[in-house]
This record gives structure tokens, C-alpha cells and sequence, in this order.
């Protein structure tokens, strides 16, 4: 009734709002991957304070505003994956692009600046990910923990993640909106 489809790339999860663990309350996570292996994906809504080019020198100039790492996820902080959005249009993305889902992809870090200068609509840097073991995510599915939904391009680089878990919950269908006009504390309800 909340989810639909099967976990995939390109698939959001969204907290439910009982899931109260402080590393996933209200995020909106972009499945990069799952698969009979397990699942992986990034937390797109949890900016931290650390800038880009504190980091990594040089790359502040070409990620999408704010110019800050994001929280990734509890799994792997000390490396970063790296999700560009390419334009419209036959371009398949810059050297060291690999696509996930329509026009979002992970981009290599490794990259040369210059080659990927231009070449993207934007660009966020993660420090960690989220990770499930096999069979882990359906599980928490099933207990309700999550709203699993389809991805927009447009989630992956907002200028501003406050309220995306709330506007993507607005967007789906049926009782799964009427969870985004739910209080943070039903109890002062």
C-alpha cells in the first residue's frame, strides 16, 4: 500500500516517519544499487558544514550549490561517491561518467577537473553511503520502516534539501502524501 515497486536503482527511499534512528530520520535515500547482494544507496537531504574544497581541492568549483560534502551515510564516511546529473539530450555525460538511472549517474572522482568542468546540469559529493546485506532492505520494507518511490532527476541537486522529504512525499499518489502534512510530533497534534 505505501511502496511501490522493488528496490532498484534509481529508486527513493524515504524514512517513515516511526523510523526514528538519527541516521535515517526523514531522509530521502537514492538507491544506487540493490540486487540479491544487497543494497546501496546515498542519503540526498543531510549537507554537512564541511566544505568541498576543504576536502577536495579544486572540486567546490564544480559541484552544485550548497558547495559542502553531504552525509552519505553511517557506512564507508572516509570515502566519498561523487552523483552528477547529465543534460538533456544525447551526451552520455562527461570521462568517468557511469550512468544509474536516466540522466543521473556516479561520476569518478579520479577525473581530471578540466574534463568535467561544463559537462554536468550538477554535481553533489557524498562522504559514505547507506548499505543493506542481503535480503536486509525488503525486510525493513516489509516491517513498514521505509516508503519506497520513483526518483526525479531534479532530487539528486536541489540548491536547497530542506523539505525534500516532505515535497517528495507530496508528489506520490494515494495515502503516501498524506504523510508529508504529518507533525514531527504527532503527540502535539
Amino acid at each position: 500500500m505505501e511502496s511501490t515497486g522493488v528496490p532498484g536503482a534509481g529508486m527513493l527511499l524515504l524514512a517513515a516517519p516511526d523510523l526514528l534512528d538519527p541516521n535515517f530520520a526523514e531522509t530521502v535515500v537514492l538507491l544506487l544499487d540493490a540486487d540479491d547482494e544487497g543494497a546501496l544507496g546515498v542519503v540526498l537531504n543531510r549537507p554537512t558544514s564541511v566544505p568541498v574544497d576543504e576536502v577536495l581541492g579544486g572540486w567546490g568549483d564544480v559541484v552544485a550549490a550548497p558547495e559542502v560534502l553531504f552525509a552519505g551515510g553511517p557506512v564507508g564516511r572516509d570515502g566519498a561517491l561523487a552523483l552528477g546529473v547529465v543534460p538533456s539530450g544525447p551526451d552520455h555525460g562527461p570521462v568517468g561518467f557511469r550512468s544509474v538511472v536516466g540522466r543521473v549517474g556516479l561520476l569518478d572522482l579520479d577525473t581530471p577537473l578540466e574534463l568535467v568542468t561544463g559537462g554536468l546540469d550538477g554535481l553533489r559529493i557524498f562522504a559514505g553511503y547507506a548499505g543493506w546485506g542481503p535480503g536486509q532492505l525488503e525486510a525493513e520494507l516489509e516491517e513498514g520502516s521505509w516508503f519506497l518511490v520513483p526518483a526525479e532527476d531534479e532530487d539528486v541537486c536541489r540548491a536547497s534539501t530542506d523539505g525534500l522529504w516532505r515535497e517528495v512525499l507530496r508528489r506520490q499518489p494515494g495515502d503516501l502524501a498524506w504523510h508529508s502534512t504529518r507533525p514531527a510530533d504527532p503527540e502535539l497534534n
